[in-house]
């Protein structure tokens, strides 16, 4: 473990205005250090913690004085400042909770001349009518009521006003919300005034109760009854304001609770009246005037679900549960309650809504167990395992366990928890353990397969409440079985805390029932020996996450268990060494002692001496050939419990050992972990050093002549620094010209970790080691050539490393910064892609270094276009990357210049897009809100945004094209065309295709008339040919041309969204802080709109889609309104585009929509995520009433526009669980877009339904199709998108009728294989009850009769598709049937397809039946007997001999052998 500093704790001082300033210097005593005199001195220093420590010395002196000094008028002075200094303070301010702690303990005398003063200040602060310091002053009412008795004392006194002004400031600020209707930012700033306002409303009622003791203020006439009904009036309102964050709805719903229950008379009916408003049967006339007049709308109006779940919330925070106090009616509350809860559940489906729901469930159960503590019969009757509402509880938290959500797995399993306890408190006395719903429960658990990952957490919380012996005896192979899971990373996690449960309580169950020599061995056999046997021969996956996530917490649970696994495994090491596929005994001895040291069961000292491990074993596992054995050998050396543990030879000898063999590993996982456990060691290295740094100085030198004999530290220290030094040497050597990349990125790595690690921070005088030292020119020289890596990520470590050593390092040689410079100008203009990146890389390393400027200014065609000089107060990077800039601007404009003459040339010998993306390189490391030459980098600025829409319109005609790789022109611009003719009469030939495949050598002096190109006559086929600066031949193709272009596109794209997300905004053009205007971020924008709409090359619109994502995020966060509006503007204006799709629109139809759909992501992306996403929901409001149209239309591209934007939105994880809510549309919108005419539409509905079925299953990790693991139950997927159950039943309704051909023939259903495709995604589940309203019956005759189809593929998917809507016990009965409608042999006409697919459906119905283990053996066995019977009827069919009954004959056998 790294250890980490201590965070410096920031105060901001208080500050005194001068006229209080005079008054107490007037008091002050600059002689007698009198109170005023230290009060002075506290507001005079500028240093909040010093402050601090006045304010403690300023209460011990007030609590000194007598109640004579107290009534002094320069006590009450600095009381009135103490109190101006309080409620100046900022909430947050350390200072602010100091003095209130010091002034709790005031003498009573003080305290209550410091109250008058207090309550003067808070009376000025209640005064305020600025709305922008509303919240300052809410926040100190909330700090006055938080542990602060005089803050308290003052509210108490100022109680009326107090009301008053949060009535006024409610009303206030939800008007101001209303005006600022579009500005985020501006609203999610009141919502949370408002949110604060309510809370110190709710606080005002339950921490200064002494204002609603007796019965005046409960007269109407009283101004503390009417301010209450005016908060109770506003709560109302918020609640029901759909347009409010659900923060501030369900903060409302609360505040209105806790209200009425303060002000409702009689009590005892407050349950009923709570009752009344969620099942919305309120009677005006039983209720009081003031409620009806406050909460009229709850009583009348119908309720939206959200209102319920809040008002809920409300009930059960807000009323006093325990202890039976409601009575009767409180138990009917409860349970009513628990009615809407599980009614909302089906209901509401955005994902805060969902997490609210299953928080607020969770809470009910938690006020059920309160009330039961002293309940009626009846309500424990109500809640027992067996009732209705336990029931349906269990439903949710089966359809709720794999949810989506991590917050609502982890609420349904509290939810299961809690059902498990209140079952328990409502039996009477029985032994829990032999309880019929626990053992039902226990037995559906243990039949669910192990791929639903809700099963361990409720088995988990079963093995709590009945004990893992009952578990254990049903399957003593449970542990094996866990373990086995535990091959599957994403299950991982889940089994070993199951596992951990289970061993746990089985050590206590067993050391309660013998003694240890007898129980040790039998928890040994249960939880240990199958650990081992995976850990020797388990796969590679399983042995890896069992050694992470189940090896430790067994160790922590029972270290003595560590000796008897050594011994075990030390006895077949030598036998069983492992091989490149298993670990073998060797590989878990290493497993085990790495893991055990790591968590301080043992150090590497006592393993060497005790022999547990021989150093040849070590040897051994370092050079194993089993990657993760290599691993876990050098983990055994680098991880340790304390990370000051010094580090031994045999240690540091074993290190170097590996490092030897091992730099060059293949895997790029395996080569992670090398790098993470070497810094690991380093870390070590470093802290121990600094110990013994410590100890030497501690220590006079009589101790150190005494210690010298038993440690010497100066020895150790010099081992560090010759280890450290050696292992450089070794890493050095490995970076030689031509060595591999694995090479280079671990001996990289591992260099910058050392160079990191070992730095001399400031203050620290002693390092053990320091990096620099070991560099020369020639390691210098050694770093530079690894940016001539094809890997970025070597140029990247080879780059950092050079930083960190910069300072050390010496070019100050003007010869070798003008080769470098001129290698990287060089390198910026080369054909290859990569070689810009080592130009981009190379400069950002020269940049650093001051020589490089006059290298710059050497350059005559460059000198005379700026003027820079080493006088200029700016940093010397900053002047350095101006003169980069410019000199590569100035190169890269004439050869823009150059390719508007012949962009093939530029293609060739300079192409343009290595210029651009070093000086985005260059940009990118500079400080861009801290410059000093402001003028020179606006002029810039503007050069660089005018530069990058001049290469594009070189660049855009290509990309732009509607067959971009050929350079058709197809488009019926006249302009674009002309552009493109004009690129295409440069390319010749015309009219062939080979030019797109072979290389042309393009000759400079010949040229082709534009008349003889475009007549009809064929022209020879010319080859020009250009010559570089030696003359030499360029070859040249046209994907040449086009990488040229997009790759251009992309720079410019990726430059100009960095300067909009980097360049701080000038907003005024006098401003001269700013380096962008306005104007600039709108002309860029719509450069962005313009080539994301109309581009088809995917590589161009995917980077400037990019380019465009920084844009949008920091147009959502402007001040400014015009630049905050423009995505919702654009948005608008693309949809509506979309919507009218006029003839003359350039939005690409083909392609998927082209860069539409990023266009629209980008848009929706910039929303701020914490907003109610209102963007995003009208626009798939929108795109799906596109994508679905109510009218047949000729013009089908919206709809086809709409299902490509659609699949994107969908496949885009920054969206979350909003995007949710629509997936049910989603999959309406693809299944009905299959049945269209026109294959575009088909083709986009295949698209966005394939995405679909991802996001609702999940990603296929396998290649097993029918794999439980992207499935989930019917009950489970109806729950979630129960808008889907109608519409799926209801097509597949139309499908199956078109099986009832009576002659057999083909008639296949559009939509009939996504129908089947989405039911055979579904299981059946032990665990479905009978509480859903949505039966699965319905679906059951309509698959039967698709598998008539005479669609092979379809029988077959019916077959699978028919098995999750037949309940397990309703499968016999279901064959038989099946059965029976099977032929008889005096049948004359016997449909061949109909009988093999009634056989596959059985086959399946048998499959699953004989899989579910829930059912009794003697069940099993009758419903068994039952089918044999009826199949016996049709043997005949097994034994046709025609090849037509080969597949119902194979099936037969199937069935039999499924019986046997």
């Amino acid at each position: 473990m790294v250890l980490k500093k201590k965070k410096e704790i920031q105060v901001d001082a208080f500050v005194l205005e001068c006229q209080e300033l005079e008054t107490l210097q007037s008091f002050a005593d600059a002689e007698d250090q009198n109170l005023a005199s230290l009060l002075l001195h506290c507001v005079q220093l500028s240093d909040g913690i010093h402050q601090i420590y006045c304010i403690k010395q300023i209460v011990t002196l007030l609590k000194k004085m007598d109640r004579n000094s107290a009534c002094s008028p320069m006590i009450k002075c600095c009381l009135d400042i103490v109190g101006v200094m309080y409620f100046s303070l900022g909430a947050k301010n350390p200072l602010k909770k100091v003095l209130a702690s010091s002034l709790n303990g005031l003498p009573e005398h003080i305290t209550t001349e410091a109250v008058h003063s207090f309550v003067r200040c808070l009376k000025e602060e209640l005064k305020t009518t600025d709305l922008s310091l509303y919240r300052k002053v809410m926040d100190n009412l909330a700090s006055c009521m938080e542990n602060f008795s005089l803050g308290k004392a003052s509210i108490n006194n100022l109680f009326k006003e107090v009301l008053q002004f949060l009535q006024k400031s409610l009303v206030e600020i939800q008007e101001e919300n209303r005006k600022l209707s579009g500005n985020s930012i501006a609203e999610t700033r009141l919502m949370h005034d408002l949110l604060m306002a309510i809370k110190v409303s709710m606080m005002l009622l339950q921490k200064v109760q002494e204002n609603f003791q007796g019965s005046l203020w409960k007269k109407p006439s009283s101004l503390v009854w009417q301010s209450m009904c005016g908060l109770v009036k506003s709560f109302t309102n918020f609640l029901m304001d759909g347009g409010l964050l659900p923060t501030v709805q369900t903060t409302s719903g609360l505040a209105v609770i806790l209200f009425t229950k303060t002000m409702f008379e009689p009590v005892e009916k407050l349950p009923c009246l709570v009752s009344d408003l969620l099942l919305h049967s309120v009677k005006c006339a039983s209720v009081p005037e003031w409620f009806v007049s406050s909460c009229g709308n709850l009583c009348t109006e119908e309720l939206s679900d959200s209102v319920l779940l809040f008002l809920c919330h409300g009930a059960l925070a807000m009323l006093e549960w325990k202890n039976g106090s409601m009575g009767e009616n409180g138990e009917k509350l409860l349970l009513d309650i628990a009615l809407v809860l599980l009614s909302l559940a089906s209901q509401l489906k955005e994902s805060n809504m969902a997490v609210s729901l299953s928080r607020i469930l969770a809470i009910w159960t938690n006020s059920a167990l309160d009330v039961l503590e002293s309940s009626s019969q009846n309500l424990k009757c109500s809640l027992n395992g067996n009732s209705n509402t336990t029931g349906k509880l269990l439903e949710y938290v089966y359809t709720h366990w794999e949810h989506p959500l991590d917050a609502v797995r982890h609420q349904a399993k509290l939810i299961f928890k809690n059902i498990l306890r209140i079952h328990q408190a409502t039996l009477k006395g029985s032994v829990v353990k032999s309880d019929p719903f626990l053992s039902m429960l226990t037995e559906s658990l243990l039949s669910l397969e192990w791929h639903v990952k809700g099963k361990y957490a409720s088995l988990g919380c079963l093995v709590e409440c009945v004990g893992v012996e009952n578990i254990l005896t049903v399957d003593r192979t449970i542990p094996a079985q866990i373990l086995d899971v535990m091959s599957d990373q994403t299950l991982a996690p889940y089994a070993s805390d199951l596992l951990e449960t289970m061993f746990i309580n089985h050590k206590s169950h067993l050391i309660s029932a013998f003694q240890k020599t007898i129980w040790i061995n039998h928890w040994h056999d249960t939880w240990v020996s199958p650990l081992l046997l995976i850990l020797c021969e388990g796969n590679p996956d399983q042995t890896t996450y069992v050694i992470d996530y189940y090896l430790p917490k067994l160790l922590k649970c029972s270290p003595g268990s560590l000796s008897y696994m050594i011994k075990i495994l030390q006895a077949s090491a030598d036998a069983n060494i492992g091989s490149c596929n298993t670990r073998g005994a060797l590989g878990a001895l290493m497993a085990c002692l790495r893991t055990a040291r790591a968590h301080g069961h043992l150090q590497f000292r006592d393993i060497m001496r005790d022999g547990l491990l021989s150093t040849g074993y070590v040897k051994h596992g370092l050079v194993h050939q089993h990657n993760q054995v290599r691993i876990d050998a050098l983990g055994l050396l680098c991880e340790t419990h304390r990370s000051t543990e010094i580090l031994t030879m045999e240690e540091m000898q074993l290190i170097q050992f590996f490092i030897t063999y091992n730099l060059n590993s293949q895997s790029p996982a395996v080569r992670q972990q090398i790098c993470s456990l070497l810094k690991k060691l380093f870390c070590r290295i470093q802290e121990s050093s600094q110990v013994l740094y410590k100890l030497e100085q501690s220590k006079t030198k009589q101790e150190l002549i005494k210690e010298s004999a038993k440690w010497d530290h100066f020895a150790t220290l010099q081992q560090y620094k010759d280890f450290i030094s050696s292992i450089c040497d070794k890493l050095f050597e490995a970076l030689f010209p031509g060595s591999s990349h694995p090479t280079r990125f671990s001996s990289l790595t591992i260099l910058g970790s050392i160079a990191e690690i070992f730095s001399a921070p400031e203050g620290q005088t002693q390092a053990v080691f320091q990096l620099a030292q070991e560099i020369d020119s020639t390691r210098v020289q050694t770093l530079i050539q690894c940016f001539a890596s094809t890997f970025e990520e070597v140029k990247v470590l080879a780059f950092e490393l050079l930083m960190k050593l910069h300072d050390m390092l010496d070019l100050q040689d003007s010869e070798n910064l003008h080769l470098l410079f001129q290698a990287a100008m060089d390198l910026s203009i080369s054909t290859k892609p990569y070689d810009c990146v080592t130009a981009s890389y190379l400069l950002n390393f020269l940049i650093h270094h001051k020589g490089l400027l006059n290298v710059c200014l050497k350059y005559q065609q460059v000198a005379h276009t700026f003027q820079i000089n080493e006088d200029m107060s700016a940093s010397t990077m900053e002047k350095n990357t101006l003169a980069v800039i410019k000199y590569l601007l100035a190169n890269l404009e004439r050869e823009i210049f150059q390719a508007e003459k012949s962009l093939l040339q530029a293609a060739a010998s300079f192409p343009m897009y290595g210029r651009v993306h070093c000086i985005t390189g260059a940009l990118q490391q500079l400080p861009l809100n801290n410059l000093t030459l402001m003028t020179e980098w606006r002029q810039m600025v503007a050069k660089l945004i005018l530069m990058s829409y001049r290469l594009s319109s070189v660049v855009s005609p290509i990309v732009q094209s509607s067959s971009p790789e050929g350079l058709i022109p197809m488009d019926t611009d006249s302009e674009t065309a002309g552009r493109l003719q004009m690129i295409l009469h440069e390319i010749q030939p015309r009219d062939t295709n080979d030019y797109f495949t072979e290389a042309k050598i393009l000759k400079e002096h010949h040229r082709v008339d534009f008349e003889k190109l475009t007549d009809n006559k064929p022209v020879e086929n010319v080859c020009p040919e250009i010559r570089g600066k030696e003359r030499q031949i360029c070859d040249v193709t046209a994907q040449m041309v086009l990488v040229c272009c997009w790759r251009s596109m992309k720079e410019i794209s990726l430059l100009l969204g960095m300067l909009c997300k980097l360049l701080p905004l000038r907003t005024v053009s006098e401003s001269s802080d700013g380096l962008i205007t306005v104007e600039q971020v709108k002309d860029i924008g719509d450069y962005f709109k313009h080539h994301l709409l109309q581009s088809r090359h995917r590589g161009a619109f995917e980077l400037a889609y990019t380019g465009f994502v920084m844009l949008t995020e920091i147009l959502s966060r402007c001040t400014s309104e015009s630049l905050r509006t423009l995505p919702q503007q654009w948005l608008y204006n693309v949809l509506e585009e979309i919507k009218t799709c006029d003839p003359s629109s350039k939005l690409c139809a083909t392609r998927r929509s082209a860069g539409i759909p990023f266009y629209i992501q980008a848009l929706l992306s910039s929303e701020p995520k914490k907003s109610k996403t209102s963007l995003l929901k009208m626009t798939m409001n929108e795109l799906i009433s596109l994508a679905v149209p109510v009218n047949e239309s000729p013009n089908i591209i919206p709809q086809v526009h709409s299902l490509n934007i659609l699949r994107a939105l969908f496949r885009d994880t920054r969206f979350g669980e909003n995007i949710i809510p629509y997936i049910a549309d989603g999959i309406q919108a693809a299944i009905l877009g299959f049945t269209s005419p026109v294959w575009a539409v088909r083709n986009s509905s295949t698209l966005l339904f394939s995405t679909l079925i991802t996001r609702i299953f999940g990603v296929k990790r396998g290649k097993d199709e029918n794999s439980k693991k992207n499935r989930m139950t019917g009950r489970e997927f109806f729950s979630r998108f129960p808008a889907l159950y109608p519409f799926l039943l209801q097509q597949l309704e139309v499908a199956a009728r078109t099986m009832d051909s009576e002659t057999g023939e083909l008639k296949l259903h559009p939509s009939l294989f996504l129908l089947l495709l989405i039911l055979g995604k579904l299981y059946p589940s032990p665990m479905d009850g009978t509480y859903s309203a949505l039966s699965m019956a319905p679906f059951v005759p309509f698959i039967m009769r698709c598998g008539h189809s005479p669609v092979y593929r379809s029988r077959e998917m019916a077959g699978r598709a028919l098995v999750p809507f037949v309940m397990i016990n309703q499968i016999p009965h279901t064959v038989q049937s099946l059965l029976a409608g099977l032929p008889e042999c005096t049948n004359p006409c016997i449909r061949q397809n109909s009988v093999h697919g009634l056989l596959l459906q059985v086959f399946h119905l048998l499959g699953s039946y004989l899989e579910s283990k829930h059912r009794l053996n003697s069940d099993r066995q009758q419903g068994l007997v039952d089918i044999i019977t009826c199949i016996k009827a049709k043997v005949w069919l097994a034994k046709s001999v025609g090849n037509t009954e080969y597949l119902k004959r194979t099936r037969n056998v199937k069935i039999f052998l499924l019986k046997s």
